[in-house]
């Protein structure tokens, strides 16, 4: 069973920064894609970042420029670098994987709560 875990949030003051990490138990060589969704109280999961294996990104149009998404496809890993953080960037962050870029992700963490306040 994979098991994705995220790390790295925590409350920041607008305008800080926070580097989210995620590690998988298992190493799947077949990963095709993978990503970072957030969830804000009262609203639906919506797709922060994503990277391919073949290094193609694509970000939401509210973080461009602002987050940086990285990964290695060889241990499963990827990281999201949130710079110039806003009150609206506050929810719970997950990290999915996937074999399909076409396709939903198969794999999911539990999330980890970021919170941008003063």
């Amino acid at each position: 069973q994979v098991q994705l875990v995220e790390s790295g949030g925590g409350l920041v003051q607008p305008g800080g920064s926070l580097r989210l990490s995620c590690t998988s138990s298992t190493i799947i060589f077949s990963l095709n894609v993978m990503g970072w969704f957030r969830q804000a109280p009262g609203k639906e999961r919506e797709l922060v970042a994503k990277i391919t294996g073949g290094g193609n990104t694509e970000y939401a149009d509210s973080v461009k420029g602002r987050f940086t998404i990285s990964g290695d496809f060889a241990k499963n890993t990827v990281e999201l670098q949130m710079d110039g953080l806003k009150p609206e960037d506050t929810a719970v962050y997950y990290c999915a994987t996937g074999m399909k870029t076409w396709r939903p992700m198969d794999y999911w963490g539990n999330g980890t709560l970021v919170t941008v306040s003063s």
